[in-house]
């Protein structure tokens, strides 16, 4: 396997190793071609200063994937390689090292949760009845990001979370505490940490999202889908019932959820009746499925789930849709439909010919017939399309709602220590649990039940 190094955020580097392979040896192997000691190089990865301990493999670290190196000035007196701080950089546990933190894919919550990476646990003094089983796929994977990828997939598709420093644009940023909501990610200047490139104050950090279906180059982008989600709570579809994953969570207040099947369906069948809302600030959208008040779409990158053709189609609607909105005039001919803003109060409007945008056909704005002196001969414009509902159950709307099936989940928010059995309730935060007993002190995952390990954090850290 390959994996490129940036070395003092140059240019990169390719460096071959395997899945056994340590962050040591790695760090040796840059040593040797840059000529500098191994023991001042300071490995970062998605937000996070790996330690010599890890291996390739327990850091994510997959095909092509892109680590910055940076060489550490070493003070007077200090000896070896520094220890990462912070809530989400250190990690001991009976004298071992905790495996490494990243940011490849978590759950971020849609409302501001505590920004504390270890979880809030706290012992019953009474058990709760019987033991409660724990959730979580066996062996599955709990993907939480998603987006669109304009690359070579152009499709929706797992992302992976990262983030840079906001100063140098480099990703050798460390992050003093996790994410634990949207927010944290999307809006700027909300999460801090510290930049290792040299000379670099830098202290805000900035997120960013790749696709993780194939390896990524430094710059290539893509645009997160914060309304798609995996369907870790088994909710079924609002329209076909069934329960598929990954599916689009709205923004109403029962979050109806829909499967992205029925949601490409549903926006084919808007489009094909020009059904559409045009928002001033958001632009072409649509609401729940349902109907539902204050729940349209913000993220307009969702509608790329109609495919290069149909998105196509949308685009155009929209741009037309916004002219009318202007008070302008679409052209009547057909396979003009050019669209013009002609001079308020004006009947006679022609589409000027010139520069391929035009047609040169000259109309009356009043009934879009050729222009002519005199009262119209019939009613002007365009008939409206009656409003139409999406076909939705009410029976199938009850019980797509996510937050119903949140609240089941906190009925039941008591799950047992794996190695102390002692009843541990979580009330917030993340899945990552810390036994508070004294004897024991296991670091666990709510999800799955065991141990917290690299593929917990990669994959389900955060509940939606």
């Amino acid at each position: 396997m390959i994996v490129l190094v940036r070395f003092n955020s140059n240019h990169g580097f390719p460096v071959e190793v395997d899945g056994d392979t340590s962050v040591a040896q790695l760090k040796e192997a840059v040593a040797r071609r840059q000529g500098v000691p191994a023991e001042q190089l300071r490995v970062i990865f998605a937000g996070t200063e790996l330690q010599n301990e890890w291996t390739v493999q327990s850091c994510d670290l997959d095909q092509q994937s892109i680590v910055h190196v940076v060489l550490r000035t070493q003070r007077p007196g200090e000896v070896g390689t520094p220890t990462p701080r912070g809530p989400c950089l250190s990690w001991a546990m009976g004298g071992r090292a905790r495996e490494p933190q990243s940011l490849t894919r978590v759950d971020l919550s849609d409302s501001v949760l505590p920004a504390n990476s270890g979880g809030l646990a706290v012992i019953l003094e009474e058990a709760r009845g019987p033991e409660t089983p724990v959730a979580g796929r066996p062996g599955g994977a709990h993907s939480s990001f998603f987006v669109y990828c304009k690359g070579p997939c152009r499709c929706v598709q797992p992302g992976k979370l990262r983030v840079q420093c906001g100063t140098c644009q480099q990703a050798t940023l460390t992050l003093a505490q996790g994410p634990s909501c949207w927010e944290d990610v999307l809006v700027p200047d909300r999460l801090r940490g510290q930049c290792q490139s040299p000379g670099c104050p830098g202290t805000c950090a900035e997120f960013f999202f790749k696709c993780g279906a194939h390896p990524t180059s430094d710059k290539e982008t893509s645009v997160a889908l914060n309304l798609i989600t995996t369907n870790s709570r088994d909710v079924s579809c609002i329209t076909c019932t069934d329960v598929r994953s990954p599916v689009l969570v709205f923004q109403c207040r029962s979050r109806h959820v829909i499967c992205l099947d029925c949601f490409h369906l549903y926006c084919v069948t808007r489009l094909n009746d020009r059904q559409f809302v045009h928002d001033p600030k958001l632009g072409y959208s649509l609401p729940c499925v349902a109907g539902c008040q204050d729940s349209l779409i913000t993220e307009l990158h969702h509608f790329r789930v109609l495919g290069d053709e149909q998105y196509a189609r949308y685009q155009q609607y929209g741009a037309e849709e916004c002219v009318l909105r202007m008070g302008g005039v679409l052209c009547p001919r057909p396979g003009c439909g050019a669209g013009l803003l002609p001079e308020p109060g004006s009947r006679k409007v022609t589409c000027e010919a010139g520069s391929g945008l035009g047609c040169g056909l000259v109309f009356c704005r009043e009934c879009l017939e050729a222009f002519h002196d005199g009262g119209c001969q019939g009613p002007g414009g365009v008939p409206g399309t009656p409003a139409q509902a999406y076909p939705v159950d009410k029976m199938a709307a009850e019980r797509a709602r996510w937050e119903e099936a949140s609240k089941d989940t906190i009925r039941t928010t008591t799950r047992p220590c794996p190695r102390c059995r002692v009843p541990v309730e979580k009330n917030g935060g993340c899945m990552h649990m810390k036994c508070p007993q004294p004897q024991c002190r296991l670091e666990w995952c709510w999800t799955c039940g065991r141990e917290w390990t690299r593929d917990c954090m990669a994959d389900h850290w955060f509940d939606v």
